[in-house]
């Protein structure tokens, strides 16, 4: 029997939490590695753990898988959220890669310099509300179902819902105007899984702080 999928990344969201909110919403537990030092980075890169000599890397199924998104599909097919045809995995990848467009924003607001801080944030909430979460809005209502695509649950789901928790951080408004995206959200979180990852000490990571972003720094020395 396979051992559970360890993931390498420092102890923060960054471009791993996507790959922890999958796992945790198929139900597969998980180990974590966290990088503490550059010298740790430094260690995978000299072993040959690092195909692009960066993390996020997950070990799974013998494997050390780089590179997020080629993560994320393994995932989502091995576990049955990824679609039952090509079209549907097309769909899927298209809101998907919506959502990383918005997310990767969002992701990059902590480290934006002071005094461009609230012109990311004008944008940001500006993106959300007239073009993104209208989008997700229009796909649910013109189809009148639980989920994005053909009715079953998806990694473009969950990824939705992971991407709406990080608004609500932001700005809680923002959701106002979208009520099918906030029964979905009511929907996926209430996911036995998913719930238990909303939990209070599940491997789900906090909002980063100046403490962690100067950890970062010195781990990935940007």
């Amino acid at each position: 029997m396979a051992g559970k999928p360890r993931l390498h990344y420092f102890n923060g969201r960054g471009r791993m939490e996507s790959i922890r909110w999958l796992l945790a919403a198929a139900g597969v537990e998980f180990e974590e590695k966290f990088l503490e030092t550059p010298e740790d980075l430094e260690k995978l890169r000299n072993d040959g753990y690092l195909m692009f000599q960066q993390v996020p890397m997950v070990e799974i199924d013998g494997m050390k898988l780089a590179q997020s998104r080629a993560t994320l599909n393994y995932i989502a097919t091995k576990y049955d959220l990824y679609g039952k045809d090509i079209k549907e995995r097309a769909l899927i990848d298209m809101y998907s890669e919506g959502m990383t467009d918005l997310n990767d924003m969002i992701m990059a607001l902590p480290l934006c310099p002071p005094d461009q801080k609230d012109a990311k944030m004008t944008q940001i909430k500006e993106r959300t509300t007239n073009r993104y979460f209208p989008a997700f809005e229009k796909v649910l209502k013109s189809h009148g179902q639980d989920y994005l695509v053909d009715n079953r649950l998806s990694r473009a789901d969950i990824h939705l819902v992971e991407l709406m928790y990080y608004v609500e951080e932001l700005d809680p408004s923002l959701l106002a105007n979208f009520p099918l995206l906030k029964a979905l959200r009511t929907r996926i979180s209430n996911l036995p899984t998913v719930k238990k990852f909303l939990q209070p000490g599940s491997q789900r990571k906090p909002p980063i702080d100046a403490r962690k972003i100067e950890k970062a720094r010195k781990i990935f020395k940007f």
